[in-house]
């Protein structure tokens, strides 16, 4: 890889840009992303889908998504130069890793059309069809793989190359049929997968982060056909006494490097975006039904218990448990004809029929509160219905904020109970 930091020799110092806009192995060389960080990214991903991989193992989407992600990292991992260089000194063979890699990329390809099987297959799906196709997927990817190391072992390779391998041996014999066979099996896989994952897009009725992780998975196998399209070009140009190494060399590891990244994010997404909006809901609703909560622990003088060790969703349900304990005790002191007063009110003052329910049950909650140092006559009518009312206390907890709302509603259901005429 030729870097391109200082200006080259007898050009001057203007004319450095040209120089780089006509040099695209020094300009890509400056775009160079470390191998490492797919790595990360898709090790991050493989451990936040492994919980659920182990848990649900017998499901072939998730045996799938758990296999394409392992060996993806896998990929990576033995495709850093060092990394190459370390195996082939600890084989003895020299490009040892060049059907290493090859063949990693190459069950990435199967699992990728594995997906593809299970994914169209559905969970439910065990027929003969299923069954079959992936027999087929995996029986074809393990031919590609043992013709592979068959390939190598037929080849003469006696000059490392950790960079350039796939150029550098365009033209040998057994080389040439190994390259080739790889990049048109990975095209094919990428290809297939691709055309499946936009349509998938397209469904109706998906979720939003569903759909977002579908659109990153696209253009990450978008990319890999660039990468397979650069070093098939590199490959074809060698063939034709044409020197394009660097679509392969600079080109093709930063856009593969990319598309892995974007492929951990696309699985990333729909898992961590459904998990944080899920307690994001929970956080939300706790902190809307603190109003409401704060009212009615005036009524026992006490709340509910702090935990330090409980989860938001514990939390959660301890406040509405203890809300609606509170409303069944304080039923009996609710007046119905005020709330009906107070619900006719809300609407005649423009608010919606949900919002007037919420306000009157507000009034009424108020009212209750007052009235329940009041003695309770023994032959006071049995407490009212509240199913409604303890379905909606997030309703009415989010209207206790609006005291000048509730004040309007109160002062019209006051002076609409004046108007009536006493018998």
């Amino acid at each position: 890889m030729t870097a391109t930091t200082a200006p080259a020799a007898g050009l001057p110092t203007g004319s450095v840009t040209q120089h780089l806009a006509l040099d695209p192995s020094g300009f890509l060389g400056e775009l160079y992303i470390s191998f490492w960080i797919p790595t990360a990214v898709l090790t991050a991903a493989l451990v936040i889908k492994l919980p659920s991989i182990i848990k649900l193992w017998r499901d072939p989407l998730l045996r799938a998504v758990g296999g394409l992600l392992l060996l993806a990292c896998a990929v990576f991992a033995f495709a850093v130069p060092g990394n190459i260089a370390r195996m082939n000194r600890l084989t003895g063979v020299p490009n040892f890793s060049a059907p290493w890699v090859y063949s990693l990329i190459t069950a990435f390809c199967a699992s990728c059309l594995l997906l593809i099987v299970a994914w169209r297959g559905g969970l439910s799906d065990r027929s003969a069809a299923t069954r079959r196709a992936m027999r087929w997927v995996v029986g074809v990817y393990s031919a590609v793989i043992g013709t592979l190391w068959i390939l190598f072992a037929l080849a003469d390779t006696p000059v490392e190359r950790l960079r350039d391998l796939d150029t550098y041996y365009a033209t040998t014999p057994f080389m040439r049929e190994e390259i080739v066979l790889y990049l048109l099996a990975h095209t094919v896989a990428v290809l297939i997968t691709y055309r499946l994952v936009r349509n998938w897009v397209r469904t109706d009725g998906l979720d939003a982060w569903l759909r977002w992780g579908l659109k990153a998975l696209g253009v990450g196998y978008a990319l890999n056909l660039v990468y397979d399209a650069a070093k098939i070009t590199a490959v074809v140009a060698r063939w034709t006494g044409h020197d394009l190494d660097w679509l392969s060399t600079d080109l093709a590891p930063p856009v593969a490097a990319l598309s892995a990244i974007l492929v951990a994010v696309g699985f990333i997404l729909p898992h961590a975006g459904q998990y944080l909006h899920g307690r994001w809901r929970v956080r939300l609703g706790h902190w809307r039904l603190r109003p409401l909560y704060l009212l009615l622990r005036t009524f026992t003088g006490s709340g509910v218990p702090f935990t330090v060790r409980a989860s938001p969703e514990l939390r959660l349900t301890r406040r509405e448990t203890f809300i609606r304990d509170v409303l069944l005790q304080l039923a009996r002191h609710f007046d119905e004809d005020l709330r009906h007063r107070s619900y006719a009110a809300a609407l005649a003052l423009g608010h919606t029929p949900a919002r007037a329910r919420a306000l009157a049950a507000a009034v009424t909650i108020q009212d209750a509160f007052a009235a329940r140092q009041c003695p309770v006559d023994g032959d006071t009518p049995a407490s009212p219905d509240t199913s409604d009312l303890l379905r909606e206390i997030e309703a009415v907890s989010r209207v206790l904020r609006h005291t000048e709302e509730i004040d309007a509603v109160r002062t019209r259901a006051a002076a609409t109970a004046e108007s009536v005429p006493r018998r």
